[in-house]
């Protein structure tokens, strides 16, 4: 009786196992995954910012003091509209700062670029500033000191640098300040908007930390206020264009709807178009104008998924990129295993689960970017190494 028994529940022990391990791996395989180990620094609201406002023909550069114990508030410094503002970004996990330099002057970048430099793509960071930051040292872009090392090369962010993550502010600075030392040295940083900056801009913070509304209540500010009209941030994420084309190569967060190539638009059109809802929610209207399919967040740019649904035919893909001057599309959004081409090279999708700042995962996230050279494609692994694709 005894002996049947240890062989039942041997059997059943195997069974659970084997089960067990199909419905991981089934969810593995579908995208699922466990997070664990939060890191609380992650909520270490002292020290954050610059978060700077346009007042009374002044720059207002604030930041959070204090902690939980001493409790916190808000520092405040004013500046002219004409002079270059220094400032300080704290990184909570590594106790670390780096400077930037706020200039108040933001201006509307061009949309299309020809001169054959090489250029590294990489979207969908949301919020991750180290994963961020130690994949642009290890592929060369910069060095330790966060100095620009990539000459007169292209550093492409496909969009979605925002929510989720508990680093959106270092993220979005970091970007400013690589703005600056790339232009510096010929080079060029493009921040192409995602549908995420777009929910930031639309005051949709459904998946932003909840850190950021505290951090907004020290301020004495809303959370749509740090990316109002009045916000630097704010007024610098509404100048950056949706789309843009480098070197023949088409950068859009989401994708082409093949519809798209019907409207005979120029990409500075397009461009136009959206920028002037980034900030209007949209709504399905009565009657369906092509600019309300440009801003759609099913149709639109940002929002496309398209190319990854399995019923669009190789020419509606190249009718699209044909309408813009383009011969491959790069695009975000939607999470592939790794950095791929579809479509018969005319689109590579890069977008991959980076790992985050505060938090592990399982199974293990490992950040990927693009690097297109000399007319050849590579798919960047966070090591430093590269395999042609």
């Amino acid at each position: 009786m005894f002996a049947l028994l240890k062989t039942n529940l041997k059997h059943f022990f195997i069974t659970f196992l084997l089960l067990f391990a199909a419905l991981v791996s089934f969810g593995i395989y579908h995208g699922a995954e466990a997070h664990f180990n939060e890191i609380h620094l992650a909520y270490k609201l002292g020290g954050e910012g610059p978060h700077a406002f346009y007042q009374n023909d002044q720059l207002v550069v604030s930041y959070v003091e204090g902690d939980r114990d001493t409790g916190f508030k808000a520092k405040n410094q004013r500046y002219s509209l004409d002079e270059t503002v220094n400032a300080k970004v704290y990184f909570p996990l590594e106790d670390t700062n780096f400077n930037i330099k706020i200039n108040p002057t933001i201006e509307i970048p061009p949309a299309v670029y020809e001169d054959n430099q090489p250029i590294l793509a990489l979207s969908d960071i949301e919020g991750n500033f180290k994963a961020f930051r130690d994949f642009l040292i290890n592929h060369q872009v910069i060095d330790t000191e966060l100095n620009w090392t990539f000459g007169k090369g292209h550093l492409v962010l496909v969009g979605d640098f925002v929510d989720r993550g508990k680093s959106v502010t270092q993220v979005l600075w970091f970007i400013y300040k690589l703005e600056q030392a790339a232009k510096a040295q010929g080079g060029h940083v493009h921040y192409i908007i995602g549908n995420h900056e777009i929910k930031n801009l639309q005051a949709n913070f459904y998946s932003a930390s909840e850190k950021y509304l505290y951090i907004a209540s020290v301020l004495g500010k809303t959370q749509s206020q740090l990316y109002g009209d009045n916000a630097f941030i704010g007024r610098w994420l509404m100048s950056k264009n949706a789309m843009e084309r480098i070197n023949g190569h088409l950068f859009v967060h989401g994708g082409l709807h093949p519809k798209l190539a019907e409207f005979n638009y120029s990409i500075e059109q397009v461009n136009q178009i959206i920028r002037q809802s980034y900030r209007k929610p949209y709504y399905t209207p009565s009657a369906q104008t092509n600019e309300s399919f440009l801003i759609s967040n099913n149709t639109g740019p940002a929002w496309y998924r398209g190319y990854f649904k399995e019923d669009l035919t190789q020419e509606q893909v190249e009718s699209g990129l044909k309408a813009f001057g383009a011969t491959a599309a790069v695009v975000g959004h939607t999470i592939q295993w790794n950095v791929n081409k579809q479509y018969q090279g005319k689109v590579l999708a890069i977008d991959v689960k980076h790992p985050a700042d505060y938090e592990t995962f399982f199974p293990p996230r490992s950040s990927e970017g693009l690097l297109i050279k000399n007319g050849q494609y590579f798919r960047l692994l966070e090591s430093g190494d590269k395999k042609s694709l």
